[in-house]
């Protein structure tokens, strides 16, 4: 009996002791503590406010900025470019994720799930395609296998080279979403009224779109770099080495990717953002923010490392140490590549740091954002987290379609160094001198605390 009574007062205690909110407003609890750690390669940029435009002459007299005060608010940065062996990452996961699909296809149970943990059956098709069992490796000792997989993405005939098995990075397309936000945000075409009228028969009208998917963006891409660039790029020069190795060999795994279109980088953000958010769905923790290309104010922001007016990252006014060594990689002098010891790209982590510990913020390579290019747009941006989207159709002109790019190459001269310069380039071209780092905006106020350990 007593035994009974014990257990039976057991959920009464437990009971009393959640007291509840007790008539106040508390918020919701529990909630996760929300605490993120830096992304891995990422530095914390913290918010603040700069003159952002040209430090220095306007050399060509391009006319395409001028000086604004503008306040950025705090964001992660890639400490350095994107590599070619972290690029390839995303190429191979295109790659094996087109052979689970396919052999997913074929109905081979070993390559996707049926049935969840619990045994509940799963929806086979997600987002239009199978729920992948990424911990089985390929079979290929399996004939079927092997058949089916390189019949359908390996190069075939006369397409082979020396008998070589290559595989055909034509057929290596990846697949991906993004929200409109800006069409989503504008009051035009709501047609859905969610609020009611009172018995005073006034109507709190609350507007919202019956029709979400319409905001959802599906982009297919092919991912692989275009590795003639090297050759397209420069007339009577001999580059075939570069062409052939560049991406692949391990000789350049720490070298920046180039060869990479504006849309190829925006899908890498995208892949970037699925496996960081997929893994930790399955550790049972919050999403975290995207990641994405930086905005041209931001890319300028964390190049200038804190040094307001700085035409430099390093500072300034010149591009040369006390000692006379160049301070980037870039084109010192007339038909001079190598004064700064390199005589096309550099490794990723090459020379000095800025003050935000952030690597070849000039030179090297310039980077892509996610600015359109205009010329009067610092004339009409906001001037709190400034940036100007557009999202080109194809029948829209040339021009629609340009891309701010920042920083100079390692074939660019000291000018086009400047944290200060922009220029452009067409979203759908590739170049062997543009690569590009990836961002993501901080969730809060900022982090708070000695600087030394923000990162």
């Amino acid at each position: 009996m007593n035994k009974f009574l014990l257990i039976l007062m057991t959920p009464v205690l437990l009971a009393g002791c959640y007291m509840g909110p007790q008539g106040e407003l508390v918020g919701v609890h529990p909630r996760e503590y929300w605490d993120q750690a830096n992304p891995y390669g990422m530095n914390y940029i913290h918010f603040g406010s700069y003159t952002m435009g040209p430090s220095d002459q306007d050399v060509p007299y391009a006319l395409n900025t001028r000086a604004k005060t503008v306040t950025i608010p705090a964001f992660y940065m890639d400490v350095h470019e994107i590599s070619n062996n972290e690029y390839r990452q995303f190429v191979n996961y295109v790659r094996d994720s087109l052979f689970l699909n396919t052999l997913a296809e074929n109905d081979d149970d070993r390559y996707f799930y049926a049935e969840d943990k619990d045994g509940k059956e799963l929806d086979r098709f997600i987002d239009k395609g199978f729920v992948l069992n990424w911990e089985e490796p390929v079979d290929w000792t399996d004939e079927d296998v092997f058949d089916l997989l390189y019949d359908e993405y390996y190069l075939q005939g006369s397409d082979r080279y020396y008998n070589r098995k290559e595989i055909d990075t034509r057929k290596l397309n990846y697949r991906y979403y993004w929200f409109n936000l800006e069409k989503a945000a504008s009051k035009e075409g709501r047609d859905e009224d969610y609020g009611e009228p009172n018995e005073l028969g006034q109507w709190h009208s609350v507007k919202r779109y019956s029709d979400r998917q319409q905001f959802v963006v599906e982009e297919t891409i092919n991912v692989y770099p275009d590795t003639l660039v090297w050759i397209h790029d420069y007339a009577y020069s001999y580059n075939e080495p570069l062409a052939e190795n560049y991406f692949w060999h391990p000789a350049y795994d720490d070298y920046p990717v180039v060869g990479v279109t504006w849309g190829q980088a925006v899908a890498f953000n995208a892949y970037r953002t699925q496996i960081m958010n997929s893994w930790r769905k399955n550790e049972g923790q919050t999403y975290i923010q995207k990641f994405r290309l930086p905005s041209e104010a931001e890319w300028e922001y964390a190049a200038r490392g804190g040094r307001n007016l700085a035409p430099y990252p390093w500072g300034g006014p010149y591009i040369r140490n006390e000692q006379g060594c160049v301070l980037a990689n870039f084109k010192p002098m007339r038909g001079d590549y190598v004064e700064d010891a390199n005589a096309y790209t550099a490794p990723v982590e090459s020379y000095s740091p800025n003050d935000y510990g952030l690597y070849q913020m000039s030179g090297n390579v310039a980077e892509w954002t996610n600015t359109a290019f205009d010329e009067t747009v610092y004339d009409f941006a906001y001037d709190l987290a400034p940036d100007y989207v557009y999202h080109a159709k194809m029948e829209d002109s040339q021009a629609l379609h340009r891309k701010v790019i920042r920083g100079g190459s390692w074939k660019d001269i000291g000018y086009y160094c400047q944290t200060g310069t922009r220029t452009y380039e067409y979203s759908d071209s590739a170049k062997a001198f543009i690569g590009f780092r990836s961002v993501m905006s901080y969730l809060g106020r900022g982090k708070s605390g000695p600087k030394e350990e923000w990162n």
